[in-house]
């Protein structure tokens, strides 16, 4: 299994400084946030996008994925969300990347008239249509376990009916977790569709506050020596959410506490 981190955990970093830490540290790649924010966003000229994946190329590191926010499962109508996920498929080919990150966000919480009957299907479709899309750019479409389809039974409800190649999961383990499904179920739902699995560790459910990895209480052990045992070879990416929480450490005093965890898990796994 390959390595990343996503610059979730560096919030506005250049990139310059970005692909140094995964080289520095070890990492064979990196998750990029996409938002206007961030150094790497949709609206990139083609220079820029040139001198972004040269960058990362010239130092050996891989650009894993584009970690945008379209979400697939909301209401409303279809083009906006579909034109939001073009644009991230256009950019992930740019960049050379495999993969982009879309969100549910459907269910009560986004919609309280929806029922997750109408969200599943408008996901489906939606998903369904951009995979064509991004069949002809050669990148996958990932759905994160995540908000109102957080665990892999969840997902597969959208994915299953798609049924295209390029409509694949990504298994944030967080969400999973949180969800109440043991890693065993979600490997076997997720994995006929699995794109890479997000790592992360908090102190318990009911504080998120990101933690080093093996300093909290996700079953990463579990998870890693189950994707070992059924031979998955794909990758591994530490979502730290910094962004989010102020006041955790910055993630660059922990990247190679991250890299050891992870190499250790790996090899008493092998």
């Amino acid at each position: 299994m390959k390595l990343a981190f996503s610059t979730l955990g560096v919030p506005g970093l250049p990139i310059s400084d970005v692909v140094r830490l995964a080289a520095t540290h070890g990492y064979h790649g990196v998750e990029l946030r996409t938002h206007p924010e961030e150094p790497v966003h949709t609206g990139l000229d083609p220079a820029a996008r040139a001198d972004v994946a040269a960058e990362f190329k010239a130092a050996g590191v891989e650009i894993l994925g584009v970690a945008g926010y379209a979400r697939v499962a909301a209401p409303g109508d279809d083009e906006p969300v579909l034109a939001e996920i073009r644009e991230l498929l256009d950019l992930a080919r740019d960049l050379g990347a495999p993969f982009i990150r879309v969100f549910p966000g459907g269910g009560s919480g986004q919609a309280p008239d929806q029922t997750p009957e109408e969200a599943d299907a408008t996901a489906a479709r939606r998903l369904g249509t951009a995979a064509e899309y991004a069949a002809d750019l050669d990148v996958r479409i990932l759905l994160e376990t995540h908000d109102s389809h957080r665990t892999g039974a969840d997902a597969i409800r959208v994915l299953g009916p798609v049924g295209h190649r390029q409509a694949g999961a990504l298994w944030d383990v967080m969400h999973t977790w949180l969800g109440g499904e043991q890693p065993s179920a979600s490997y076997a739902a997720l994995s006929p569709f699995l794109g890479y699995v997000q790592v992360k560790d908090i102190a318990s459910a009911d504080d998120t506050t990101p933690l080093g990895l093996g300093a909290g209480v996700l079953p990463l052990t579990e998870c890693v020596e189950l994707l070992s045992r059924e031979g998955w070879d794909g990758w591994l990416c530490w979502e730290y959410e910094k962004r989010w929480y102020e006041a955790a450490p910055p993630l660059e005093g922990l990247l190679g506490g991250g890299h050891d965890y992870l190499s250790r898990l790996l090899n008493d796994a092998a």
